[in-house]
């Protein structure tokens, strides 16, 4: 051992002297550089663009006597090359012709794609390695098919497909067996509703099998269980190893979305695809789709639900992408775990560099081209306000022509980033900054052209620069990924809010996950991205939006309980989620909603947003039985006939008809008064392998009073069950009318272990009924 750390000493020593003399022998004013060149600007003399270079290099005058040093020629990644050059040296290489800008070297770190990191799965411990990372459990995604080629649904180090798979993989056009292996072990497609319709399924655009066309499946297959791939990007950005929540899951595809005029799914197809999915034996079921709230016996979804929570498979759906509206909810049924979307700690970026460096900041930007601008003239309407802003029909193309717009921010509300777009469309203006606030919605696909929108502060200082320049020039560096941003989550302007329309005394959503600008696998034959006068960009990975991307997500996370607790039903499963959820952000403040910029509520997030690290341990759990929620829909007043439709059999009594399911939340709809009272009855199960004793905490904020009976629970082993009533009085004060999100007010109960780690929290919400509302 002796002389193996004398060896180590030595090579530390002769490092250090390497490190040394790289210090010495670079000046403080010689850094590396990527240095971007005209290719076109190539004198003839010259065979290839690397002599060029080299001799461009050669040519500048070194007074110090340190000539650049040449460190890559770049031939498909950018036009240039990357050196090392004095200050010297880059003030003679910006005079010469065919230079066109500069960058300094920055460092970087590997990382993931992301989203598996920022909820907290980690490779050697919690969830992850305790669930096997989902080992043998089968996720049944209900989608639009799935590009088995791709990378994320390569199989390797798989072992073989589980014994009880009674899947199949299907043959059909452009599909067949062979595109199943131990990762997608089984695909089929249902579209015989859709044909009944005279629906033709378009030849162009769609495959009448299993094959995706439109992108959607592949994408959120990708999410609930992706193999791992390196090197994901969505044109540079996000660029890392990409990997499913539950990489050692299975998958199977159940195609019930075609297109032909548009994109439709019929509800048999929905049902027929729900109903094998649990007859070849999954275990969870993921669904990023929606039909319009109807009751539930009406709703496809709803039914095939009931149907696979009597088997015991766990079933995810989107909350829907009508947010913020109040009451957009759908997907509601109180069997089903509903998910709404929020926003990750990572954004795409741009560098916006204005004159000689005379100011530097750095917007929102997705453009996929790797553009280099450079000291390009930037144009800004001062002193005409309809320009200033990139009003309709306001600007001369003439006067823009070749040049970046500068769209100030309309702080009257009536210019919105998309209409400033529109304009800057129009007037063929080379590219734009535009100054905009946080809630503006944008999305990848709405990057055709090079733009970059800065928040209002950077704004500001864009606007004075350009009004005190002579000559006002910009300069941008696209391709800019940015980790850890605060705070996150947040919850997104499209992500449907609660109550519930047609279940108000259910609490929805259930739960909040990453789903804004999420990385996953795409088709590789149909156009995700334009630019224009380029036309359409194709890409293996896209980025893309919405509760069908939290939706997998949370299906994930449901896949690697369910391998880590065989014994726990789907409702043990969404209590665990929701009571170990987090409230708190990045920051370490409530949830912001992003499209009012305040603290979100539980009607925008549910219990919170998922942490499935603190799932695997709750402590207790809120579990429910099927009779339960029979008891449920009789009081709703279902007839004998709905509830037969819904739930599958006619052995039922409504007996015990109750609004009251031991779900882990608490809500009071408000009709016509702005006081109610009710006493909510639980029951608590031990999932602990321990004895264990619970005391209640109760945070109640004005207008609202919570007594818990009894305040302490005690639990002598596992599986054990302990009761408790909580009776929340609400008095909002005859001041108080419903608000524009029907809240009336929310507090929390957190059962906290005594002497123990668990805590057990539930949102006690007061809502506005619908009728009651603005």
């Amino acid at each position: 051992m002796g002389a193996f750390t004398g060896f180590i000493l030595m090579i530390l020593s002769i490092l250090r002297l390497v490190l040394s003399a790289t210090s010495s022998y670079m000046p403080a004013d010689r850094k590396t550089y990527i240095v971007h060149m005209d290719k076109a600007a190539m004198p003839a003399p010259f065979s290839t663009h690397h002599h060029w270079y080299m001799s461009t290099l050669s040519s500048l005058s070194s007074p110090d006597g340190d000539a650049p040093t040449h460190l890559y020629t770049y031939n498909h990644v950018v036009d240039g090359f990357s050196a090392v050059l004095s200050q010297t040296h880059l003030k003679n290489l910006q005079k010469m012709p065919g230079h066109h800008g500069t960058y300094l070297e920055t460092f970087g770190h590997l990382h993931t794609t992301h989203t598996p990191k920022f909820v907290g799965l980690k490779k050697h411990a919690g969830l992850w390695p305790a669930a096997g990372f989902g080992s043998d459990v089968i996720v049944g995604v209900i989608d639009t098919g799935v590009w088995p080629e791709s990378p994320s649904f390569k199989d390797d180090g798989m072992p073989p497909v589980p014994e009880r798979w009674r899947g199949a993989c299907e043959v059909g056009v452009e599909f067949n067996a062979s595109h199943c292996n131990r990762k997608l072990i089984g695909a089929r497609s249902f579209n015989k509703g859709l044909k009944q319709y005279g629906l033709k399924i378009s030849t162009t655009f769609d495959y009448d099998s299993p094959r995706d066309f439109l992108g959607h499946g592949t994408h959120t297959s990708s999410t609930i269980a992706g193999s791992r791939v390196q090197n994901a990007n969505y044109f540079g950005y996000a660029e890392g190893t990409a990997i499913g929540v539950a990489p050692m899951a299975r998958i199977a595809m159940y195609k019930i979305a075609f297109y032909n005029d548009t994109l439709k799914a019929a509800a048999v197809d929905v049902l027929a695809g729900m109903d094998q999915a649990i007859a070849d034996g999954v275990d969870v079921m993921s669904l990023s789709l929606g039909f319009p709230e109807t009751t539930f016996d009406e709703n496809p979804i709803a039914i095939g639900a009931f149907a696979a929570l009597k088997k015991g498979i766990f079933v995810a759906c989107s909350a829907g992408n009508s947010g913020p509206r109040p009451y957009s909810i759908e997907n509601g049924a109180p069997w089903i775990t509903t998910v709404g979307a929020g926003t990750v700690d990572r954004e795409f970026a741009a560098r916006v560099t204005l004159g000689n460096e005379e100011l530097s900041v750095i917007g929102k930007s997705v453009y996929p081209e790797n553009l280099f601008v450079s000291r390009e003239p930037i144009y800004f309407g001062y002193g005409n306000r309809s320009k200033e802003i990139c009003e309709g029909n306001s600007t001369d193309p003439r006067a823009v022509a070749g040049k970046y717009i500068f769209c100030a921010f309309d702080y009257k509300g009536n210019i919105t980033v998309s209409q400033q777009l529109e304009e800057v469309r129009r007037t063929r203006a080379a590219g734009a900054i535009i100054s905009a606030d946080s809630r503006q919605n944008l999305f990848p696909d709405d990057f055709d052209m090079p733009f970059v929108t800065v928040n209002l502060n950077n704004g500001e200082l864009v606007k004075k620069y350009i009004i005190n320049a002579d000559n006002a020039t910009v300069s941008i560096k696209f391709q800019i990924t940015i980790l850890g941003t605060k705070p996150s989550p947040q919850v997104s302007k499209f992500s449907s809010r609660g109550p519930s329309l047609r279940s108000p005394w259910i609490l929805k959503p259930d739960i909040l996950a990453p789903g804004v600008d999420i990385l996953g696998a795409w088709v590789p034959n149909r156009p995700i991205a334009t630019i224009r006068d380029i036309g359409k960009l194709l890409t293996e990975y896209a980025l893309e939006s919405g509760t069908s991307m939290s939706c997998p997500h949370a299906a994930g996370i449901a896949a690697l309980l369910k391998a880590t607790h065989r014994e726990w039903s789907s409702a043990a499963i969404r209590s665990a989620m929701m009571t170990t959820a987090d409230v708190l952000d990045n920051a370490y403040d409530m949830i912001t909603d992003i499209s009012t910029g305040a603290a979100g509520t539980p009607l925008d997030f549910g219990a919170g947003h998922i942490n499935p690290n603190k799932a695997m341990d709750p402590g207790l759990v809120y579990d429910i039985e099927v009779q339960d929620y029979i008891n449920y829909l009789c009081a709703l007043n279902y007839t004998s006939q709905q509830i037969r439709v819904l739930t599958g059999t006619s052995n039922f009594t409504c007996q015990n008809a109750n609004l009251d399911l031991n779900y882990p939340s608490f809500i009071i709809i408000l009709n016509d008064t702005n006081t109610a009272s009710f006493t909510f009855k639980r029951v608590l199960t031990n999932v602990a392998v321990t004895s264990s004793v619970y005391t209640a905490v109760v945070k109640a904020p004005a207008g609202m009073t919570v007594a818990v009976q009894p305040v302490t629970l005690s639990f002598d082993e596992m599986h054990s069950k302990a009761k408790f009533n909580l009776t929340v009085n609400i008095n909002l004060g005859n001041d108080v009318s419903p608000k524009r999100n029907y809240l009336g007010n929310f507090g929390y109960l957190t059962w906290y272990e005594v002497n123990g780690k668990h805590l057990v929290r539930t949102p006690i919400v007061s809502a506005f009924s619908v009728s009651n509302g603005q």
